[in-house]
């Protein structure tokens, strides 16, 4: 793919951002996606390949969002994207790639990381025009995101994703809270009073609630794995109570 994007564009600056998305993990995937791209500049082209349906009758997607690139499959890799440009009024361009002009000459039905998305990813940072990459459409494929449910007491939250040190990040955001404290965390027969600044407060093999970087709850285990201590999984609900 490298090879590929300096071939038609020499002067391309590529950064990895990861290698070690889950095989078939296309949430796992979106959410590096969606953690990564606001810290880079405007007119960076993302090429993103998480494909267990490569050579299917999926189709291969190029998008403008906040100002950059977004090059890849159309399995919903890009949802969480796409759910933050629609919800700060900002324009969603999403093209289906049809224009083989802009693919290898020759497309293996295995690798189209190599044939269609970098290609395509280095004519756009060449400055090639996302219309006349494809057609058009409105109806980009959308994952399934989970969403905090409020309660009586609280909210029930989920576990939305769970990185390589095991630390469990839910779908609820610390501003949900408005600055409160007197919360408490339940999950697996578990419980978590309040929320510590960061993980070293708390002696090695805690169980602790912090705000991530991304400044949403994340259940952690000092110096340890809360999945593993947790037997958690993606999807698991987690009860956030606040004191009456």
């Amino acid at each position: 793919m490298k090879g590929v994007i300096y071939g038609i564009t020499p002067d391309a600056r590529i950064v990895d951002l990861t290698h070690n998305i889950q095989r078939h993990n296309v949430r796992e995937g979106a959410i590096s996606v969606w953690r990564a791209y606001p810290y880079f500049p405007q007119g960076t082209v993302h090429i993103f390949v998480v494909d267990p349906g490569v050579g299917t009758r999926r189709r291969p997607i190029a998008a403008h969002l906040h100002g950059q690139y977004f090059v890849g499959p159309d399995n919903g890799l890009l949802t969480p994207v796409i759910v933050d440009a629609e919800r700060d009024g900002k324009t969603v361009e999403v093209v289906h790639l049809q224009n083989q002009k802009y693919w290898l000459e020759k497309v293996s039905r295995t690798f189209h990381g190599r044939d269609i998305f970098s290609p395509v990813g280095a004519h756009l940072a060449g400055g090639a025009s996302l219309a006349d990459m494809g057609k058009f459409i409105t109806d980009p494929v959308r994952l399934e995101l989970s969403r905090p449910v409020i309660t009586k007491n609280g909210w029930e939250a989920h576990i939305s994703v769970i990185d390589s040190f095991g630390n469990m990040t839910l779908d609820l955001p610390a501003a949900a809270l408005d600055g409160r404290t007197d919360v408490r965390f339940r999950l697996k027969g578990r419980e978590v009073s309040g929320i510590v600044e960061t993980y070293g407060h708390k002696p090695a093999g805690d169980l602790v609630v912090v705000v991530d970087s991304e400044e949403y709850f994340e259940i952690a285990v000092v110096n340890g794995s809360a999945k593993e201590t947790l037997n958690a999984s993606v999807g698991d609900m987690v009860e956030v109570l606040l004191s009456e």
